[in-house]
């Protein structure tokens, strides 16, 4: 589990291709700290497990299905990624709760200036709209933030100068992908809403909607929320 709060920016130094999967090595320095073989460190948004690392950055493989659903696979040397090691019980929860699970990927449309933010807009999957609402949270390449507006087919973020400054969203433009992660408290209430049925996040078609006078008192009891 993360916050979202990105903890330094580091670079991949090397990339090993296989048929569908990839091996990456990233140079970092405080990430490092305390790092053991098997955890966990949130890359661009991803959680890899470290297999092995040293005084410079860590290795970790990114099997085919992370490799479909993120953006890992586009990655070349030299280029940088957010990374944030995984939460302890005495940390301050300063983002919010983050999985390090991709749901989908979206694509920035549009970069601007807003006096000392940077407004940006990212197209995003249809089927993933749903977990967006103005003021709600989303994690952009593993950075948490706040939704400004969500659109018919897209999202909007306003970043101050600090977030700016201090992750790899510097190094996007028009066109860039980034890998996207909804709400976790979003997907568990349509999970439990929509029945043991449904799908999940980021993979099909939208589920059946709750009906129309499902959601009651009696429904939320029998949840455990009353």
């Amino acid at each position: 589990m993360f916050t979202g709060i990105i903890e330094e920016v580091g670079a991949l130094r090397t990339i090993t291709r296989t048929a569908r999967s990839i091996q990456v090595t990233i140079a970092a320095a405080r990430v490092l700290e305390g790092l053991q073989p098997g955890d966990s460190i949130a890359t661009n948004g991803v959680c890899l497990t470290v297999t092995r690392f040293d005084a410079r950055g860590f290795t970790c493989d990114v099997m085919p299905q992370t490799m479909t659903a993120t953006t890992l696979g586009d990655l070349t040397p030299g280029d940088p990624v957010n990374l944030e090691r995984a939460l302890t019980l005495s940390q301050r929860l300063g983002g919010h709760l983050v999985s390090g699970h991709i749901d989908g990927t979206g694509r920035i449309t549009k970069l601007e200036r807003d006096d000392i933010a940077v407004r940006i807009t990212v197209s995003a999957p249809l089927h993933l709209m749903r977990y967006f609402t103005p003021k709600g949270s989303v994690a952009l390449d593993g950075i948490s933030l706040t939704l400004s507006a969500a659109n018919q087919d897209s999202i909007e973020v306003s970043v101050i100068p600090h977030t700016w400054q201090h992750t790899a969203l510097a190094n996007k433009q028009v066109g860039s992908a980034v890998n996207l992660e909804c709400d976790l408290i979003a997907k568990y209430v349509e999970r439990l809403l929509s029945g043991p049925g449904s799908t999940a996040a980021g993979s099909g078609p939208e589920p059946e909607p709750v009906q129309s006078g499902e959601l009651n008192t009696g429904f939320l009891a029998a949840h455990g929320f009353l």
